[in-house]
């Protein structure tokens, strides 16, 4: 065999093993959870944590997965469930979503997919997107919704309002009162 004869031999089945790797199928991709739980800092599966102002319990955010990012101080929520309670620490009312971004700084939530809130004293309210604003001490949603009491039927493209519902603002409003009969038209 002549001088570098195996060398060459070496780089001729490398150069092979590459292009039969480049005809080869592409393989398992990543899922998107794999890229989020690859660019988090911390991954946590079933998830709680209590929230509480001047020592006293707010709200109690459960999710089944966290990726937590502590750069932008963040929260990707997966599956989640937040009671809230009012200053006297009863429970007022549950959120339920299938994701979610938590603010850690701001204490905003931003609510997406299938959020249904229902309060204790039998309100119900459903939309796709739905934010809490604890700065302004506000929900939000810029999606069309539907709101139920044991008073009211109610529907809009989008809303503003304080958490309790007292001060309300709704675009599109279409509705009834039950009982009354008032119909509020649609605009």
């Amino acid at each position: 065999m002549r001088s570098g004869g195996p060398i060459r031999l070496f780089a001729w089945l490398l150069g092979l093993a590459v292009a039969a790797g480049a005809c080869a199928e592409q393989g398992i991709r990543p899922t998107t959870a794999a890229t989020l739980a690859d660019s988090a800092d911390q991954v946590l599966f079933k998830m709680s944590t209590t929230v509480t102002a001047d020592g006293v319990r707010r709200s109690l955010v459960v999710a089944e997965t966290a990726y937590v990012y502590q750069g932008p101080q963040k929260m990707d929520l997966r599956q989640i469930r937040v009671t809230f309670f009012d200053p006297q620490g009863k429970q007022t009312s549950v959120l339920t979503a299938r994701t979610g971004i938590y603010q850690i700084i701001t204490g905003t939530l931003d609510a997406r997919k299938n959020v249904v809130v229902v309060s204790t004293d039998g309100r119900h309210l459903e939309t796709e997107h739905l934010i809490y604003d604890k700065t302004s001490n506000q929900i939000r949603s810029d999606t069309a919704f539907v709101f139920d009491s044991p008073q009211q039927h109610g529907t809009g493209s989008s809303f503003v309002s304080d958490p309790d519902f007292k001060n309300l603002t709704v675009d599109k409003p279409k509705g009834r009162q039950r009982g009354a009969g008032i119909l509020l038209p649609e605009r």
